[in-house]
């Protein structure tokens, strides 16, 4: 493989999904996985993905752009973020939030 095929990160490729903890889980039988792409300076990369159904969550440090499908994500203050390709979210360690999958997610993430 020649070095510049190494720096392209594979988005597409499949990402491991399991059932959420049912503690969690507000509406259907979500599943979510990630994949790590990349480890830079101590930050990791990598694609996140959540198959529909409703849960709750408590965040991470993290900035994610979406790359496919369609979800709702509530902060406890109320404030409600409606996501789509292209989407980009800052989300803040600590934060408890809600996510309402109408069709399954996929995001690249920085945490």
């Amino acid at each position: 493989m020649s070095p510049a095929a190494t720096r392209v990160l594979d988005t597409a490729a499949p990402v491991p999904t399991a059932p959420l903890d049912p503690g969690t889980v507000l509406a259907g039988a979500p599943a979510a996985g990630s994949r790590a792409l990349a480890a830079v300076s101590g930050v990791e990369v990598g694609v996140w993905e959540m198959t529909p159904g409703t849960a709750t969550d408590v965040e991470v440090d993290e900035v994610f752009v979406v790359l496919s499908g369609a979800a709702s994500v509530t902060f406890d203050d109320g404030e409600q973020v409606e996501l789509g390709p292209g989407s980009v979210v800052r989300l803040r360690a600590g934060e408890h939030t809600t996510w309402v999958v109408h069709e399954t997610i996929r995001k690249i993430y920085v945490a």
